[in-house]
């Protein structure tokens, strides 16, 4: 009688251990898929604020060199024609623009478009390696999971528990048409 109290305890001790674990690991790929879905969001942030800044930063250099060669052109015209007052108002307008890229150095001395370029394609770099991270450890926590459930006895349990332990989670991986677009993907500026 004992006996069989002693193996009734220990088969009950190894449902609620197998229960347990199996349950931990359900609940490791899901905190692995929020992780993926912080990534996600970090990647679309940084997109966004990284190329606006670029964006801005660009336009504000192409204004700027269109404006500077339209009043050099102005100032030299002026200077073909004999308009002095002319080509004084155009030199002007081009010192107080050479004013306002010092403002603007000043307040980012290292505010290059390159640096911008640059600093955009670290992040993203940054970024989609770390989400190449949480899709990897997502993957390998189905993986376990998977392996788990899937043992002899293990399964027997999952079986028993079907609505609590038996999920089929699919794999982070793209599509066929994900992969042609991302490998014709370029960045608009």
């Amino acid at each position: 009688m004992v006996m069989i109290l002693v193996v009734l305890l220990v088969i009950a001790g190894f449902v609620v251990f197998t229960y347990n674990r199996l349950i931990a690991l359900i609940e490791a790929i899901r905190n692995n898929q929020k992780q993926i879905d912080i990534q996600l969001d970090r990647r679309f942030k940084v997109f966004e604020s990284l190329i606006n800044v670029v964006k801005k930063y660009m336009d504000y250099e192409q204004t700027t060199l269109k404006d500077v060669v339209a009043l050099r052109s102005q100032a030299e015209q002026a200077k073909a024609n004999g308009d002095e007052a002319g080509r004084i108002a155009a030199e002007n307008k081009i010192s107080s623009i050479a004013s306002n890229i010092n403002v603007v150095f000043e307040q980012y001395p290292d505010l290059k478009a390159n640096q911008n370029c640059m600093q955009l394609q670290e992040e993203i770099v940054s970024t989609e390696n770390k989400l190449a991270y949480a899709k990897q450890s997502y993957n390998d926590s189905i993986e376990t999971y998977n392996a788990n459930k899937k043992s002899f006895f293990t399964s027997m349990i999952v079986g028993a528990f079907k609505s609590k332990l038996d999920f089929d989670f699919p794999y982070w991986q793209l599509s066929e048409a994900k992969v042609a677009e991302q490998e014709n993907y370029t960045v608009k500026l």
